[in-house]
């Protein structure tokens, strides 16, 4: 087998997968999704810049223990 009948047949396998995309299991949860509000998308934003933050601070903790404190290359 080629590369273009290799090619073709991932094309036609992807191609049947996203033609039954909105009528499977996944039809529901396509119809029930909307576009967040304004006070939802920043509570989101802020609740994930919140969690970057600590799990930086987390990092630099450990960095600064182990290489400054702790004299461990």
């Amino acid at each position: 087998m080629g590369i273009i009948e290799k090619s073709e047949e991932v094309q036609k396998s992807l191609e049947n997968w996203s033609a039954g995309f909105g009528r499977g299991k996944y039809s529901r949860i396509l119809k029930m999704a909307r576009k967040p509000t304004r006070e939802e998308y920043s509570k989101v934003l802020t609740i994930t810049g919140l969690g970057i933050l600590f799990i930086g601070g987390v990092g630099f903790t450990l960095y600064f223990i182990f290489q400054v404190w702790l004299q461990i290359p």
